[in-house]
């Protein structure tokens, strides 16, 4: 399912109101952004270090730290800790189109975790970790297909198992939710902090391939 039933029915008060400017882009963290722009959700375990993988990609304009995938309303970070709000902690991509493409992103997402693993990422175990992708156009739920089918090729020549990666529409997924402001962009405020993301040895052929 898109959207995990929760057991926490939430709260009306954002847990994170005043989000200011991106201290790496300089950019709105929530908003409004300049025109062309497109969103993008990932997730990928952590959202600490998935953002800092995608703040520094050429193109994207901001990028924000938030929880998805739930029913829980407006969660805390400790509630989606527990399991019970049904979200997975995910990363907003705000990013222009003409800079660089949703298969192109796609590419960093695949290259930089393991999308083999159910309801983790590493020794983080939960289905808040899960890998999932939330598109908001066509063409960015096309690239996700297509960069899995051709991952997935990748991986099985490499001896590796089926990628368990949930893709689907933002708005089947449902409302994304900003995480508090402890956690964005941390790994800029926390460099030595921890980080369970990199290479993962393996290509996505994108383009032409």
């Amino acid at each position: 399912m898109a959207t995990r039933e929760g057991s926490i029915p939430g709260t009306d008060r954002p847990v994170n109101a005043t989000p200011g400017n991106h201290p790496v882009l300089g950019t709105p963290i929530d908003g409004p952004w300049a025109d062309p722009h497109e969103i993008l959700y990932v997730g990928m375990g952590c959202f600490w270090g998935v953002e800092r993988i995608f703040w520094n990609v050429d193109g994207v304009i901001a990028t924000a730290a938030g929880y998805m995938g739930g029913t829980t309303k407006n969660p805390t970070y400790r509630e989606v800790c527990t399991g019970a709000t049904g979200h997975a902690e995910v990363v907003r991509v705000v990013y222009d189109p003409t800079q660089v493409s949703a298969a192109q992103l796609m590419k960093v997402f695949w290259e930089n975790h393991d999308p083999t693993q159910a309801d983790r990422q590493g020794n983080d175990i939960g289905g808040q970790y899960r890998s999932c992708v939330f598109c908001t156009t066509d063409g960015q739920l096309q690239a996700a297909q297509k960069t899995r089918d051709a991952f997935q090729k990748v991986l099985a020549d490499a001896g590796h198992g089926q990628i368990t990666t949930e893709i689907t529409t933002s708005t089947e997924a449902g409302p994304f939710y900003l995480a508090e402001g402890s956690h964005q962009a941390y790994l800029h405020h926390v460099p030595g902090g921890y980080c369970n993301h990199g290479p993962n040895g393996m290509t996505c052929p994108i383009g032409i391939i």
